[in-house]
């Protein structure tokens, strides 16, 4: 029940993500029936193209073994052998070429549907793959009973094509026993030929149908709930939570900063209690005065405190405090509209420090 009320929740497309990590663990869509169907096409090409050379040649070599039997010694263990490995040969040559074309239509239903990858994760040794439990429902749950079904649909169809050709073949079949076995041979041929084509014909359909179904019911099992949309998208972009408390703690670094750059300050613009603006001027070294720190409220506060632990001075004008707050940016030179005022109280206090030094 639970199971069923989570797939209703899964309303969602899946996201790229999702199908590319899906894609990565080689989990992809498989049709069996694509990979069952090229086999019956390479076994058609194979009686189409190849077979009655084959037949021709195995026709003849079974004719001579039975007609002339006197020239296959059995006497000895060698000659038995030696007849059980011409025997071998002829047939080998006789399905080699088939071997061989089943071997290139797998291959090929496999590319055709998906471009093999090395996957470590499918290799590697899992429990549930030898669960008893696991196992019970794949061969007897919905999946199960649907593969059942189409195994009984593909027997059903294999077993009406085949009454239908037969009846239209068994005088075909009939005659050619009392034919050479050459002839016999291209005879059973022919059959086979009619009724491979009957088979590749209803073998098609049945794998388009089982190919598209196959990728339906995979985008199917990868739909998302819209919370997993939201979790996904949250880690895509970064968790907010996390996003906020990694801001603050860069403004925590860079107020740390600003205050131990403060006691290397020229002077201090604030009005009574709200803001403050830390200035550095040395002349023949700076341009203009540089912002070293700004601050409101508490932060205002501290530069204050520690100007005043650094006898630094500080210049309270309300208007001018507040205006370069919003204007200027830390470690970066004041805007040239501040250049006057600010000058004028760098003047002040240059001619400050040049009383104290006559008078000591």
């Amino acid at each position: 029940m639970a199971e069923a009320v989570d797939k209703d929740s899964k309303t969602e497309e899946a996201t790229e993500k999702k199908i590319r990590d899906t894609v990565e663990q080689g989990k992809l869509p498989h049709s069996r029936e694509t990979a069952l169907f090229t086999s019956f096409v390479a076994i058609l090409v194979f009686t189409v193209f190849y077979a009655k050379d084959a037949i021709v040649d195995l026709g003849m070599f079974l004719s001579m073994f039975l007609e002339k039997p006197e020239a296959w010694p059995m006497d000895t263990e060698t000659d038995v052998i030696a007849l059980y490995k011409t025997v071998i040969f002829e047939i080998g040559r006789a399905v080699v070429s088939l071997l061989v074309l089943l071997v290139v239509a797998g291959v090929g239903a496999s590319v055709f549907q998906n471009m093999p990858q090395f996957v470590g994760e499918r290799v590697r040794p899992q429990l549930s793959r030898i669960s008893i439990t696991k196992g019970w429902s794949r061969l007897f749950g919905a999946q199960g009973f649907a593969e059942f079904l189409k195994s009984l649909g593909k027997l059903g169809l294999a077993v009406v094509v085949l009454f239908f050709t037969l009846s239209e073949d068994h005088r075909k079949l009939l005659a050619g026993m009392i034919t050479n076995p050459v002839a016999f041979g291209l005879v059973i041929r022919g059959i086979v030929i009619d009724i491979l084509v009957a088979i590749v014909f209803v073998m098609g359909l049945i794998a388009t149908v089982d190919l598209v179904w196959s990728r339906f019911h995979w985008r199917r099992d990868l739909r998302m709930s819209k919370q997993e949309v939201k979790d996904e998208m949250k880690q895509a972009e970064g968790d907010p939570i996390v996003k906020s408390r990694l801001r603050s703690l860069a403004r925590d670094r860079a107020r740390k900063r600003m205050m131990t750059a403060v006691p290397r300050a020229t002077l201090i613009i604030a009005n009574p209690t709200h803001f403050s603006i830390a200035l550095k001027y040395v002349r023949d070294e700076d341009s203009a005065p540089l912002v070293l720190a700004k601050g409101q409220d508490l932060v205002a506060l501290k530069i204050r405190e520690i100007a005043r632990e650094n006898n630094i001075p500080i210049f309270e004008d309300v208007a001018l405090a507040r205006s370069m707050y919003k204007q200027v940016s830390v470690d970066s030179v004041i805007p040239s509209q501040f250049y006057q005022a600010v000058a004028e109280l760098v003047r002040i206090v240059y001619s400050k420090k040049a009383e104290r030094r006559l008078t000591s």
